[in-house]
């Protein structure tokens, strides 16, 4: 837009499922018009400690990172850390914009958490991850020789410069499996715990405290699943490849407006061409299909029925059994 500069550019880098952008040659583009990079690198705690891991965003020349320290290294749930580097952005303005938001009685107990996760890396970082790494590299190897089942690799994004070693993504549409029914039963049966699971795949994460027992779980219950669906010849289209509607949003309030307006209950078919009055969020990925103010669209509808029918968690929603949806009353 002429006559206007953009304040700085957001990245989210890894991607939930290990997926790294080219961070270098991003930095590069942005120093060069004097705007600071921020990247939420919310999964990325750990990278730049091994040599099999990708570098860090601060190597990579990033301004400012974000990292949720929780999420691979092992300080408490909800506590992170925020990395900076002085060459673009103000750290006394940085310090001020935190006074404002941070409350005044932290935690100590996630602060000290965070202390020591930072003094467990620390002390051998070159070998710290050596058993995690290679335990995720040989369930790969295996999972790759199975009939029916599929890994996530860097074949699968050639654009992209690496994907973390540490995230397994398999896929089971093969056996005529969602990734909701494939992680009902190995959970159940082998009391396999996933870091994020899809419609046609399931997302594990391998941090310090893997060890071989719970790849060979994970092992033993994925053959399991090759074993016994792909015996009952299912297909593939069972599984349908069904996508968010993000991109025809219409809003019809501002969200403010529809949260304060009178509301009324109808059933997911009469709300078609009504605006919405709840935010509705399948979880995963725990994006708002629909939000306060938003026209609801019949595309909307049945992605939430086919997701819930899958087995997703639905969130705000008053009725997470999708039977019903709160609408907004016409003024």
């Amino acid at each position: 837009m002429e006559g206007k500069k953009a304040a700085a550019v957001f990245i989210t880098s890894p991607t939930y499922h290990g997926i790294c952008s080219n961070l270098s040659k991003i930095s590069e583009l942005c120093h060069s018009r004097k705007i600071p990079l921020i990247v939420d690198e919310a999964h990325g705690a750990h990278f730049g400690f091994h040599s099999e891991l990708p570098n860090s965003a601060l190597q990579q020349g990033a301004d400012l990172t974000v990292q949720s320290t929780h999420k691979v290294l092992c300080s408490l749930t909800q506590s992170s850390m925020l990395h900076m580097s002085r060459n673009i952005v103000d750290k006394e303005r940085i310090d001020r914009c935190l006074q404002t938001l941070q409350t005044t009685s932290p935690s100590y107990l996630l602060l000290a958490s965070l202390d020591a996760a930072r003094a467990q890396i620390s002390e051998r970082p070159d070998v710290l991850f050596n058993q995690a790494i290679a335990l995720a590299d040989e369930a790969k190897c295996v999972l790759k020789e199975i009939p029916g089942i599929s890994v996530l690799d860097t074949s699968s994004f050639p654009a992209f410069p690496t994907v973390d070693p540490l995230r397994l993504t398999v896929g089971f549409w093969k056996l005529g499996l969602s990734g909701y029914e494939a992680d009902e039963i190995l959970y159940r049966d082998y009391g396999v715990i996933c870091e994020l699971v899809g419609n046609k795949s399931i997302t594990y994460a391998f941090n310090l405290g893997t060890c071989r027992d719970h790849v060979q779980r994970l092992l033993l219950g994925i053959k399991h699943l090759a074993t016994t669906y792909s015996s009952i010849k299912q297909t593939e289209e069972k599984v349908r490849n069904v996508h968010a509607p993000f991109d025809d949003i219409i809003m019809s309030l501002i969200p403010r407006d529809a949260f304060f307006a009178s509301k009324r209950k109808v059933t997911m078919r009469e709300s078609i061409g009504e605006v919405s009055g709840e935010l509705i969020c399948p979880y995963p990925p725990g994006i708002p299909v629909l939000i306060p103010g938003e026209v609801i669209t019949e595309k909307a509808i049945d992605y939430l029925l086919y997701v819930r029918s899958k087995g997703a968690d639905i969130s705000g929603a008053s009725d997470p059994l999708l039977s019903s949806v709160v609408v907004c009353n016409a003024k």
